[in-house]
């Protein structure tokens, strides 16, 4: 008989909507870029400042967003949050000064975000245990291919409808999505009578705690403050790119098209980095391949200050992609790792505020240097240093 259908792959699909959803909402911003700021006559590094808010937002809740789905179920949590992401995208279309889109899109994808984000990856990990890490390529793929697609979308509806209708347009979609994945939603097997993986129920056996060190243990521990700094100064750089590369391109003379076209490369990147170096990493040792990622993403970084044209800005879009995607997908199991399982959760989301401060500084920094300066390459170049300097954190790391 063929083997029955399991539901933790609907939960998956449910998550990779959420994904896609969220950060195709949030990483769309590059095609609003220039839009916005002719406009309301502003400056780079004051519109930097939207994305930057939303992004500091979305990483610093999901401490709150994680253990609140603990409590009440990851159903409610994930459905305001896609309500939130949907009802931002539609007050933004109304805004009236760039002070109201910060408020509108930058508080309102930001709650949204992280509100949804962790709940919805969170649920995936208790429906598997054997095929958890493909399971969780697959719903984390969702972020890669939003980014793919969404900033493409947004370009050519602000092409027919103008930014404010696109806004509209992407709100819609956003509720459609956002409904159907928290309908999809299942807190665990044991809510709907099934095991983990689709496993037959257990005989004469008895639950066990997680192995590791409670949160308070672990905010005790030097380890856990060196790694925090050194997320935070990788991150500085990792989202300037989401925000600056299209605007970049267009200082190059290419259309917004295709500047806009060049942050979806990212995402494709990115999804093969989830997948490719993640798996990788299994086989070398996730301490030394999430160093090498965070080098390698310093060496990206440095070679798109002096990349010039379509094709080179391509290519870096796709590599700095491919180890933005493994740094994701690297930076929880390494955790791990470190600290084990006890208070994954918990850990995770003290960890994730210091991506939270370098989203906050990254972009906002490089827009305000290029103002004051008019070039991007003293923005990339500390970027490119705080990655190497992250890297070599990582790499002399101790172990617990």
């Amino acid at each position: 008989m063929p083997a029955k259908f399991f539901y933790g792959w609907v939960v998956v699909a449910a998550a990779f909507l959420t994904m896609f959803t969220c950060f195709g909402a949030a990483y769309s911003f590059p095609a609003f870029f220039e839009p916005l700021s002719r406009e309301f006559g502003a400056t780079r590094g004051t519109v930097s400042l939207v994305f930057s808010a939303a992004g500091f937002l979305y990483f610093a809740l999901g401490a709150i967003s994680g253990r609140l789905a603990d409590r009440i179920g990851p159903q409610p949590v994930v459905g305001f949050g896609l309500a939130c992401v949907a009802a931002g995208m539609f007050a933004t279309s109304f805004a009236d000064s760039l002070t109201a889109i910060i408020i509108f899109y930058g508080v309102g994808i930001g709650i949204g975000v992280g509100f949804a984000y962790v709940p919805a990856i969170g649920t995936v990990q208790r429906w598997f245990v054997a095929k958890r890490g493909q399971a969780s390529g697959w719903a984390v793929a969702g972020i890669g291919i939003g980014t793919m697609a969404a900033p493409p979308a947004a370009a050519y509806a602000i092409e027919v409808f103008g930014w404010r209708g696109a806004y509209i347009a992407f709100g819609f979609a956003t509720l459609v999505l956002g409904v159907l994945a928290t309908l999809l939603l299942r807190a665990s097997p044991a809510s709907m009578g099934l095991q983990p993986d689709g496993a037959a129920a257990p005989v004469n056996t008895a639950p066990t705690a997680p192995a590791g060190l409670e949160l308070g243990q672990v905010l005790r521990h030097r380890v856990f403050w060196l790694l925090y700094l050194a997320c935070a100064l990788n991150c500085i750089g990792t989202f300037v790119p989401f925000v600056h590369l299209a605007p970049y391109a267009t200082d190059q003379g290419l259309s917004r098209i295709e500047g806009v076209w060049l942050v979806g490369l990212i995402g494709v990147g990115s999804t093969l980095g989830r997948f490719v170096l993640g798996g990788l990493a299994d086989r070398i040792g996730r301490d030394r391949s999430l160093a090498l990622i965070m080098l390698l993403n310093g060496a990206a970084l440095a070679y798109w200050s002096v990349a010039q044209g379509f094709t080179a800005l391509a290519i870096f879009a796709l590599v700095f992609g491919l180890f933005y995607g493994g740094f994701v997908a690297l930076v929880p199991a390494f955790t791990a790792d470190l600290f084990g399982l006890r208070a994954m959760s918990a850990v995770l989301g003290v960890l994730y505020t210091s991506v939270a401060f370098g989203t906050l500084l990254g972009p906002t920094l490089a827009g305000w240097v290029f103002d004051t300066t008019g070039s991007y390459t003293w923005p990339i170049l500390i970027c490119t240093a705080g990655c190497v300097v992250s890297a070599l954190m990582v790499w002399k790391l101790p172990r617990v």
